[in-house]
């Protein structure tokens, strides 16, 4: 998916939001256990339910690999099943990696290529040959890790080395990496007071949004210094969606959050453009 169908997607929809996929079988509802494949149901029907609210989807990978094949199998049904039915949609795969050279080419050809991914995150502590075979691929998009929502984030993130702090000479650095027209960044929301100064950085890049809702980010917030000419944004929520309710209505309730948050959405936009 290119950058602009993305943007027309966002301006179509009057949304930015992305769904996180993070599939607990300790967490979806009971009844769904007894399905053949209880992780691809539940997100079958939260995908249903809701993409006409959201512009991206983000399986987090973890939550697949750690029920193993079986997980695997669930992770290639859910990402065919959007690009079958709902190719408009931007997909994440939220795996982290970061290594170099021949691996780092390896994990890109698994998930652009066998998976069909729209993008993946990629962590940059291992420099320029851990991500640039990423973004050797056309018309896929390498989100990096930049400013995270953890609490974690300030044992290095945020220390100054030559008077910058780090992640801003991360989002620098890469930005004159061969294919950086295809970088975006993950920056936490609970981290709002630095958008200013990540905007100073990276005007027009795409933002990846982690920490709206459950983990206390604020939409507001974020969108006040955070949004660009282009919106610029995706705003991910994962369980204050999915988990809404564990009951049967699963997906509805599940569809009446999203609702809220895409009207939320709507109505910030509409007042920028006043």
């Amino acid at each position: 998916m290119t950058t602009q169908q993305l943007i027309e997607q966002i301006q179509q929809k009057q949304s930015f939001l992305c769904v996180g996929l993070d599939v607990d079988l300790a967490k979806i509802p009971s009844f769904l256990l007894l399905e053949e494949d209880p992780i691809f149901s539940f997100n079958k029907a939260i995908i249903d339910a809701t993409h006409d609210l959201a512009v991206a989807y983000k399986p987090n990978i973890a939550f697949f690999e750690a029920y193993g094949i079986k997980g695997w199998q669930a992770l290639k049904k859910t990402i065919e099943y959007i690009n079958t039915n709902y190719p408009e949609l931007f997909t994440i795969a939220d795996a982290k990696r970061g290594d170099i050279g021949n691996t780092a080419s390896m994990y890109a050809k698994a998930f652009f290529e066998d998976m069909a991914f729209d993008s993946v995150t990629v962590a940059p502590y291992m420099g320029k040959d851990s991500v640039e075979p990423f973004l050797a691929f056309n018309n896929k998009h390498t989100i990096l890790l930049a400013l995270t929502s953890n609490e974690g984030a300030f044992d290095f993130q945020t220390k100054e080395v030559n008077r910058k702090p780090l992640y801003e000479q991360v989002i620098e650095t890469s930005q004159k990496y061969k294919g950086a027209e295809n970088l975006m960044y993950v920056v936490g929301a609970t981290k709002a007071e630095y958008f200013k100064e990540i905007r100073r950085v990276a005007p027009n890049s795409f933002l990846l949004v982690p920490g709206i809702g459950a983990q206390g980010g604020n939409l507001q917030d974020v969108c006040k210094y955070g949004l660009n000419e282009n919106v610029g944004l995706l705003i991910n929520s994962s369980r204050g969606i999915i988990y809404a309710s564990n009951k049967e209505d699963f997906a509805v309730k599940a569809r009446e959050e999203a609702i809220k948050i895409q009207q939320e959405m709507a109505e910030l936009l509409k007042n920028k453009h006043d």
